[in-house]
């Protein structure tokens, strides 16, 4: 078990999630450079491999060319532009993908020192459902869990309740 707040329940989440729907010793391409729960996915078996950084709103050849079994795309279609087109490249039959929701009480996020870290879109889930429909994806199984932080205040409080992130596992539609 992952111990604390974030990421570490986000983590368990997402790996139990994971687990449940695909065995280990599947071969996955995990949208985004390198990190941390890449690390968690391997130690629990699934061969991970990563996109190279690129931009994946204009450059999805790496995509196109790697067939694995699994996709993964956690907390990376809220930074694209256009997650459409990449969504449409993906070769996987399967895809497990996360987002921040849109919530009422915060705006879009956006780091004041990093200008790709930041948020294009912050979906509803019904946006996202609708996204994956429109570029070839079935949703077989969905969760939203909340990411409760350890501050005092009205919006720390609304976030203890009210789910923050959701997170799909689909096939593609044949």
């Amino acid at each position: 078990m992952y111990e604390g707040n974030f990421p570490q329940k986000r983590y368990q989440i997402t790996i139990d999630f994971m687990l449940k729907h695909q065995p280990p010793k599947k071969s996955v391409l995990d949208l985004g450079v390198k990190n941390p729960f890449c690390e968690v996915m391997q130690e629990h078996g699934y061969n991970v491999a990563n996109t190279n950084g690129e931009d994946l709103d204009v450059d999805f050849s790496f995509v196109k060319n790697t067939a694995t079994e699994i996709t993964t795309a956690f907390e990376i279609f809220e930074h694209l532009i256009a997650p459409f087109n990449v969504l449409r490249e993906i070769k996987s039959d399967y895809l497990f993908a996360s987002i921040p929701l849109k919530l009422w009480f915060a705006s879009a996020y956006r780091s004041k020192t990093d200008k790709w870290d930041r948020h294009y879109h912050e979906f509803e889930d019904w946006q996202f459902d609708w996204l994956l429909e429109k570029s070839g994806w079935e949703i077989i199984d969905a969760v939203k869990f909340t990411n409760p932080v350890n501050k005092i205040g009205f919006r720390p409080l609304l976030r203890k309740f009210t789910p923050r992130y959701y997170l799909v596992y689909c096939k593609r539609k044949q």
